[in-house]
């Protein structure tokens, strides 16, 4: 594993960052450059251990999903997808995936966080602000919301007080 000097091969550090976990290419790349002088060798590199299912973009998606669906909302998982550079239509085949499940994950994370609906517009506004930063349409955030006293048509929320 260690070559002249004890210096670890360019394939040898890749795979034991792909034991570790799941990377996304531009990850990978981004990772290793620092280690290797030959953008071309890099690039051959990445090119094998994608041709020998070491290294997966579908399965890299797979495991962001997996870590972020209980906690957050389709929007914030895509921009976390997009951040790393995949690919557009693994992309969209998540979205998909995840916009048919939304709903129940925002109302699993609604229950554990509050569990009783809003009663007043700041209440509203606080539940409304919690799902919306996590991710969650604004779709979502209405459908779960309505359940309570409070609407937010009929009682606006009051104004902000001067400092």
């Amino acid at each position: 594993m260690a070559g002249i000097g004890g210096a670890i091969s360019l394939k040898a550090r890749a795979i034991g960052l792909l034991s570790r976990r799941e990377h996304s290419r531009s990850e990978l790349q981004r990772k290793l450059a620092a280690h290797c002088d030959d953008a071309a060798e890099l690039e051959q590199l990445l090119g094998w251990l994608e041709t020998g299912g070491w290294l997966s973009q579908e399965r890299f998606a797979e495991s962001i999903v997996h870590r972020r669906a209980s906690r957050h909302g389709a929007r914030r998982i895509m921009h976390e997808l997009r951040q790393h550079e995949l690919p557009e239509d693994i992309i969209a085949d998540v979205a998909e995936n995840l916009r048919a499940t939304e709903l129940e994950r925002a109302q699993a994370v609604w229950s554990r966080r509050f569990g009783s609906p809003p009663a007043d517009a700041r209440e509203y506004a606080r539940q409304s602000r919690y799902l919306a930063a996590r991710g969650f349409s604004p779709d979502c955030l209405r459908r779960i919301l309505a359940g309570g006293g409070f609407d937010p048509e009929d009682d606006p929320p009051p104004p902000d007080e001067p400092c």
